[in-house]
């Protein structure tokens, strides 16, 4: 697992968990411009952002997608859709696919929550963002949301995965 990546950002910087110092835990979710999965949960996204960026934990959104094969996934695509839907989050672009590939990244969207251990970081959640991707009133469980929640709470989270579901991230052949 890389903890060390700096990507570019939307606007224009680059990114990475070390321009978070004082996050008590960073949540990274694998998303893509096309994905009608991950198209459903952007307003979650930005919710999750709204609600835990202020309390210490940020979202960091990145997309892997090959943008040969998928040119709606560009960079250039990425700015416009973030400016568009009003992101608040950082849109981070994996153009070479590596910090997928370090995290075992599989679908769009896809969380993870890092958690801070002093100067190093750990694993505490792997998988969908909640149990219902079609319906957000009738979501049940809110796994990324309650992770984030019980590290507010406690300082910790035992690990926990589930399956993501969505769209598969566009490889490079």
């Amino acid at each position: 697992m890389n903890t060390t990546f700096s990507l570019p950002n939307v606007d224009g910087r680059n990114l990475g968990l070390a321009d978070f110092p004082d996050a008590k835990a960073v949540i990274l979710i694998f998303t893509c411009n096309h994905c009608p999965y991950a198209i459903a949960y952007e307003g979650r996204i930005q919710a999750l952002h709204d609600e835990f960026a202020p309390q210490g934990i940020p979202v960091l959104a990145i997309s892997s997608n090959d943008a040969t094969r998928y040119p709606q996934d560009s960079f250039e695509q990425m700015q416009a859709r973030a400016r568009d839907k009003g992101f608040g989050y950082p849109y981070l672009y994996d153009e070479r696919q590596e910090i997928a590939r370090a995290y075992d990244a599989e679908r769009t969207p896809h969380a993870f929550i890092l958690l801070r251990q002093g100067a190093d970081w750990s694993l505490v959640y792997k998988g969908a963002i909640d149990d219902n991707y079609e319906r957000p009133e009738a979501v049940h469980d809110q796994y990324v949301a309650g992770t984030a929640r019980r590290i507010l709470a406690t300082g910790g989270a035992p690990y926990r995965e589930t399956p993501a579901i969505g769209c598969g991230i566009k490889w490079k052949a």
